[in-house]
């Protein structure tokens, strides 16, 4: 389902959903399709989003477009003696 889909569906509230298709360009990943799993109560999205696996996500409607930022990996430093 596009994301336009889910706006007239659920507006202005926070909806969970599967990433089904998506596509990058420079440093933000843009989300295409999704499979949505169901509204979530504004009082408990941070809760879902944070126990939510890989390809889950909680994002209010809204937004116009559901857009990440990629951040590369930063590993430690440590001093080899």
């Amino acid at each position: 389902m596009k994301w336009k889909e889910v706006r007239k569906i659920y507006p202005n509230q926070f909806v969970k959903f599967k990433i089904l298709k998506s596509h990058v360009e420079e440093d933000n990943e843009y989300i295409d399709e999704v499979a949505v799993i169901g509204p979530i109560d504004d009082n408990h999205a941070t809760k879902e989003l944070l126990a939510s696996q890989k390809g889950i996500l909680v994002y209010h409607t809204s937004k116009e477009n559901i857009v990440l930022k990629i951040r590369s990996r930063i590993g430690l430093r440590r001093a080899i003696r």
